[in-house]
C-alpha cells in the first residue's frame, strides 16, 4: 500500500486542448501563452510542439515571440515517456519559478515515437495519467495539446481520461491498473535461465547475442537494480531477444503496489546505480510490472 502523504489538492493544473486545424491550435495556445506570461512570479511559459507549429506561433505571437521559449517536440521526448518525467521535473528544478510555477505548453510527438505503435502510446497515456500525481504538489499550469490529425481519435479519447478538466476523467491509480490489466506475451520456451541474475552474466549473454557492449552494460546494470529493488527472487531469470530488444523477466515474492514505483525522480535525476526501478525506467525501452497472487513479475526491454 502506498503510504505517502497525499499531496496538496488542486495545485498542478493539467489541462488538455484537441483541435483538428492550425486555427484550433492557435485558439487554444494562444490564450494559454498569454496567461503565462501575464502570471506573476512565472518565469517565460515554454511551447513544446512541432517545428511547423511553433512557426505559427511565432507568427501569430509578434512582439510576443521573443519572450515565449518555443522547443520542438522532438528535442524534448527524446526517449520514452519515463524520460519525459526526467526532462520534466529537470525542467522545473532548472527554470521555474517558485515552487515550480510556470506555464508549458506540451506536444508529445505522436507522428513519431509516441505514436509509433499501440504500445507506445499506452506508455505515453500512462505518463499523462501518473502526471496528475507525480507534479501534484507543483503549481505548475500544463496545457497538453493534442492534434486529431496526427494523434487520431482513439489517442485522444484515451488522453480525455488523464485529464482533470474533462467529464471523463479517470483515478490515476485506476488508469494505470487498467493499461497494467494487459496481459503480457508469455516468454518464449526457450529463453536462457540465468540464477542468479549476475550483472556481468547478463552483460556477457547481451553481448554474445549481439548487443554492444556498453548498451549491454545499461541492460544488466537496470536488471541488477530491478533485482535490488524487488529483493529476494523466486526463480530464475529469464532471459530473450534479439538486440537492441533485449528482455529480462524478474520474479519476486513481493508485491510492487505503488504505481509511482520508479517514476519519481530522486535527487539526481541522471540515472546511475543505486537508483533502483528509476534507473531501469530511465535506460529501457519499457518497463512492465504485473502483481498477482504469487508476487510480482517485472519485465525489462532494452529497446
Amino acid at each position: 500500500m502506498d503510504t505517502r502523504p497525499a499531496p496538496a489538492p488542486g495545485a498542478f493544473d493539467h489541462r488538455i486542448a484537441v483541435f483538428d486545424s492550425d486555427d484550433g491550435f492557435l485558439a487554444a495556445a494562444l490564450p494559454f501563452l498569454a496567461e503565462g506570461l501575464a502570471a506573476p512570479d512565472e518565469p517565460p511559459p515554454v511551447a513544446v510542439a512541432a517545428p511547423r507549429k511553433l512557426d505559427l506561433l511565432r507568427d501569430a505571437l509578434g512582439g510576443d515571440a521573443g519572450r515565449v521559449r518555443c522547443v520542438p517536440h522532438t528535442d524534448w521526448y527524446t526517449g520514452s515517456a519515463a524520460n519525459a518525467v526526467a526532462q520534466g521535473a529537470g525542467y522545473l528544478a532548472a527554470h521555474a519559478g517558485p515552487g515550480g510555477r510556470i506555464h508549458l505548453l506540451m506536444e508529445p510527438a505522436w507522428d513519431g515515437r509516441a505514436g509509433r505503435s499501440v504500445r507506445e502510446s499506452a506508455e505515453w497515456i500512462r505518463y499523462e495519467a501518473l502526471t496528475n500525481l507525480l507534479f501534484a504538489p507543483f503549481p505548475t499550469t500544463a496545457l497538453c495539446a493534442y492534434d486529431v490529425r496526427v494523434a487520431g481519435p482513439a489517442v485522444v479519447a484515451a488522453a480525455r481520461r488523464a485529464h482533470p478538466d474533462t467529464d471523463v476523467y479517470e483515478d490515476p491509480v485506476r488508469l494505470a491498473a487498467e493499461l497494467d490489466a494487459v496481459p503480457l506475451p508469455p516468454p518464449p520456451a526457450d529463453a536462457h535461465r540465468l540464477a542468479p541474475p549476475d550483472a556481468d552474466a547478463v552483460q556477457a549473454w547481451a553481448v554474445a547475442r549481439g548487443l554492444p557492449v556498453a548498451e549491454a552494460e545499461l541492460f544488466a546494470t537496470a536488471v541488477a537494480e530491478t533485482a535490488a529493488f524487488l529483493g529476494p527472487l523466486t526463480g530464475a531469470a529469464l532471459l530473450w531477444g534479439e538486440p537492441p530488444a533485449c528482455v529480462c523477466e524478474l520474479r519476486a515474492a513481493r508485491r510492487v503496489d505503488d504505481p509511482l514505483a520508479g517514476f519519481v525522480p530522486p535527487p539526481a535525476t541522471a540515472p546511475q546505480p543505486g537508483q533502483g526501478l528509476w534507473y531501469a525506467r530511465q535506460v529501457c525501452a519499457y518497463v512492465d510490472v504485473r502483481d498477482d497472487a504469487a508476487g510480482a513479475a517485472v519485465r525489462l526491454q532494452y529497446a
